[in-house]
């Protein structure tokens, strides 16, 4: 089973609210990028990626948490980051019964997540290519 059936069969699996919410968020994240990949991590944690982790999602007793790699560093001007708000890297989303969840916003989250991974890739291919020593010719 791939990672995209895996987490269907996780969302069918979660017949409360919960479910719904977990796969309307699913539905966001696909949604702001078409390059975005669904993996299947840490024993059974659907997680979205582009360029690196963007988030990962697990439904919870009372809520579903949605955790952005690198929360820390990305703008939030909708201000939907509210837990973990205190770690160094991670941020997460917490829905909870009845949240509406603002699809436009969470889409501008998604993608700054996929530019901040990307800048990320690039300082280290920069950084990586100016440690490489140069190789002289010889006569």
């Amino acid at each position: 089973m791939n990672p995209s059936e895996q987490i269907d069969q996780l969302i069918a699996g979660i017949t409360d609210w919960r479910g719904k919410t977990f796969a309307r968020i699913r539905e966001s994240i696909l949604a702001a990028d078409p390059n975005i990949i669904e993996e299947w991590k840490w024993m059974g944690s659907p997680v979205w990626s582009r360029d690196g982790m963007i988030a990962v999602a697990n439904a919870h007793n009372g809520k579903v948490k949605l955790t952005f790699a690198h929360g820390a560093n990305l703008p939030d001007p909708e201000h939907l980051f509210n837990a973990g708000l205190e770690g160094n890297a991670r941020r997460a989303i917490d829905y909870f019964e009845g949240d509406a969840i603002n699809v436009r916003a969470l889409k501008n989250l998604v993608r700054a997540a996929i530019e901040y991974n990307q800048t990320k890739l690039k300082k280290n291919a920069s950084a990586a290519s100016r440690s490489k020593p140069h190789k002289s010719k010889t006569a």
